[in-house]
């Protein structure tokens, strides 16, 4: 391969350092349901949304925390949540049920997310908050209320397309939201409907890391409200959606390291680091650097609550400079936000069971099968690249130092790849041995789960700590209440 082995080591918190320091347990649970295997932790998410609750209290800011829901399908994390003042922001007709089964109030629900009219009809009937992106979805609504007699529901317009200084900053259009420059016939629309309709706030959903541009939506939606207030309307609520992130790896130096030596392999000036001469967005054209970096940020140090609490503390440019957390204040307005990846932080892990190691050239990389599917562990889709853990059969031998790895998976699929990036690993895996994906609760375990050529997607369990003691259940079966009936 060439120089030093460019490792990505995760980042591990105290609850899945424990579980991956339990051996005997990650592989009776493989061996008893199958691999891939999904392992959820329920208490960690308790955690993340008291660190989120931590920032409100420190900008004195009354809100909700709502889950984006579809970061996760797990019922043990959605039940946990439920025993938490934390509520959920639900996409679908089947999130929402999913949702109200387990344990979540109305009033803590939030629907957002393209709406078909079952989806509308059932949180209108359960007094659910609805997150409208456009005129015709508010229409669509006051219909269905005005037909079914419904009680008079709660709304939430999200809008897009802000500018500041008369300068447009966002430069990525979203199809989420009502545009800046149709806010005014929207407010018309809500007024006409005020009998089925009632305003409670506004929000914005952006698919952006970039602080600037959050603060300037935030901005745009606080200049909203004060327009709503001029019409006699009484919102009272922003919904800042999520995009908090997660700082997956433990060493930032090691991602600074891969992203500028994988420059270097594509324009050819090192030997390559995956499989295909793959580039993640990269070509060389000529000798020239093209293309954009398709990666998730892997080491963000400022993520999750760290990251609202400097959203808050960032200055408003075109409200007089004060702090956004003063203005929300100071009009005494609720703060909502949606954190799905950032509240699911270290609530699970991927495990994969080894099922074969082939060899190549002298001197290349391991082929190894994992008996699981791209799909199963999808930490690829997301853009995160992170190194598995090795979870040996048998107690490991002297190490035989860093071995580079091609991981593969179990469809007979050439594109079928666990990572298209050559890791490394501190020793030669075994079959038998398991791989351990650390933090795949936000989306890595579930958004892409299939069950191609019958294959079955991963099973899922729940995992909390008894003392010095892990106790599990399936997923499922999970409830807040002191479960009964698992296993060690």
């Amino acid at each position: 391969m060439g120089g030093q082995p460019l490792y990505l080591e995760p980042r591990l918190e105290t609850r899945l350092r424990a579980l991956l320091a339990s051996p005997g347990l990650l592989h009776t649970l493989t061996d008893a349901l199958g691999s891939p295997l999904n392992l959820v932790v329920p208490d960690q998410l308790a955690d993340n949304v008291q660190r989120f609750r931590s920032v409100y209290g420190a900008h004195h800011l009354a809100g909700q925390v709502f889950l984006a829901h579809k970061a996760t399908r797990s019922s043990a994390l959605l039940r946990r949540l439920a025993a938490t003042d934390a509520g959920v922001d639900v996409a679908s007709l089947g999130e929402l049920q999913h949702a109200l089964g387990a344990g979540l109030t109305p009033d803590r629900i939030t629907a957002t997310g393209p709406k078909n009219p079952e989806f509308l009809w059932l949180a209108a009937r359960t007094s659910v908050t609805v997150s409208l992106d456009t005129r015709g979805e508010l229409e669509q609504l006051a219909t269905l209320v005005r037909k079914h007699t419904l009680p008079r529901t709660r709304v939430l317009l999200r809008l897009s397309g802000f500018e500041t200084s008369g300068v447009r900053v966002l430069s990525r259009r979203s199809r989420f939201g009502t545009g800046m420059g149709e806010v005014d016939p929207l407010l018309d629309t809500v007024e006409r409907h005020a009998d089925v309709v009632d305003l409670v706030g506004v929000a914005y959903h952006l698919d952006t890391t970039s602080l600037t541009e959050k603060a300037t939506a935030l901005e745009g939606c606080l200049r909203v409200l004060e327009e709503c207030r001029s019409r006699g309307l009484r919102p009272r609520a922003v919904d800042v959606g999520g995009g908090f992130g997660v700082d997956y790896l433990a060493d930032g130096g090691q991602w600074e390291r891969y992203t500028t030596e994988l420059t270097e392999a594509v324009l050819g000036t090192r030997p390559p680091l995956t499989y295909g001469g793959h580039g993640y967005g990269l070509r060389n054209e000529g000798g020239t650097l093209r293309g954009r970096l398709g990666l998730y940020p892997a080491h963000r140090p400022v993520a999750g609550a760290r990251y609202l609490d400097e959203l808050l503390a960032h200055p408003a440019a075109s409200l007089g400079g004060r702090p956004l957390a003063a203005l929300l204040l100071e009009h005494l307005y609720d703060l909502h936000t949606e954190p799905g990846r950032a509240l699911l932080d270290q609530c699970g892990l991927t495990l994969t069971r080894v099922l074969e190691v082939r060899d190549q050239d002298a001197g290349g990389p391991l082929l190894v099968r994992l008996a699981a599917k791209a799909d199963d562990v999808a930490l690829e889709e997301h853009g995160v690249l992170m190194d598995p853990v090795v979870v040996p059969r048998e107690p490991a031998g002297a190490g035989t130092g860093p071995v580079p790895v091609h991981l593969f998976g179990s469809l007979c699929l050439e594109s079928d790849l666990i990572t298209r990036r050559t890791v490394f690993l501190p020793r030669r895996p075994e079959p038998g041995d398991l791989l351990a994906f650390a933090n795949t609760a936000g989306y890595c375990m579930d958004f892409h789960a299939t069950r191609a050529q019958h294959q079955p997607a991963a099973r899922k369990v729940a995992a909390w700590q008894e003392g010095d003691a892990w106790r599990w259940c399936l997923d499922d079966q999970y409830w807040p209440t002191t479960p009964v009936g698992g296993a060690q």
